[in-house]
């Protein structure tokens, strides 16, 4: 989960990667991007995911004035939290098919994390939902989305405006640590209930001599946020000011 929310801002889904440098194999050659028929699916994808994104940030402020209190708003946009964050393994697909030039066990390994928090955690676990802990994540998720997948809609369209750029390489600095915390506490928060319940374990003996401790398999995850954070992070600050440095040179010369 923690490389998941951190590298969202180095993804590609056809925004970023589509305009690549030059490559030298046998000569200098431009790498291509996706063909017309790619780039129109794709600017489908990332515009129907955006708005996706869009109806729970509504969805979570609405009711939020509804109700007058920011416990439990994770109701209010269970179904559409779910629905979106799970058509985000189409993405694996792009990769796989070669129209988004990004690493596919990457990807792969972003999304599915994603998904794990969502469907084994949060969703298997009722006692959780109430926590604000979910709300967490899911208010950190959802600007970091919208700003994603508007970046790659206005890439794909080769008009990126600069304020969804400087967006999408600055607000991490706060979501991320604000996403990664939700995730943590969450996990947390549903160790006991996954213990008491034994929660997607196996225990021996039985007829494959296989065993299976989910509790100690979510406290492995906790653990391996201690050196993913910190490396990702930081990266993701060099990211941002290798990118925005380069906008602002760019502009001297326009």
């Amino acid at each position: 989960m923690a490389a998941a929310a951190a590298t969202a801002a180095t993804k590609g889904n056809g925004g970023g990667g589509v305009r690549a440098g030059a490559g030298e194999a046998g000569g200098a050659r431009k790498k291509k991007g996706p063909g017309p028929l790619a780039t129109a699916y794709l600017v489908i994808y990332n515009v129907v995911m955006t708005a996706g994104w869009l109806v729970i940030a509504v969805g979570l402020v609405r009711a939020y004035l509804a109700k007058g209190s920011y416990h439990s708003l994770y109701y209010s946009i269970e179904k559409p939290l779910k629905f979106f964050q799970t058509g985000a393994l189409l993405e694996i697909l792009h990769c796989a098919v070669g129209i988004v030039p990004s690493s596919v066990v990457l990807t792969s390994f972003q999304v599915m994390s994603r998904v794990f928090l969502i469907w084994a955690v949060t969703h298997s676990v009722k006692e959780v939902q109430s926590e604000d802990s979910v709300l967490l994540f899911v208010i950190a998720w959802t600007i970091t989305e919208i700003i994603r997948y508007s970046f790659y809609t206005f890439s794909l369209l080769n008009h990126l405006p600069y304020l969804i750029k400087w967006a999408r390489y600055t607000l991490f600095i706060v979501l991320y640590p604000m996403g990664v915390s939700g995730e943590l506490l969450t996990i947390y928060a549903a160790l006991p209930f996954v213990r008491q319940a034994g929660l997607y374990s196996i225990s021996l003996p039985n007829k494959y001599n296989f065993s299976f401790d989910y509790y100690a398999f979510l406290i492995l995850i906790m653990i391996s946020y201690i050196p993913i954070f910190p490396q990702l992070y930081f990266h993701m600050i060099h990211q941002r000011r290798k990118v925005l440095s380069h906008t602002e040179e760019h502009k001297k010369f326009e």
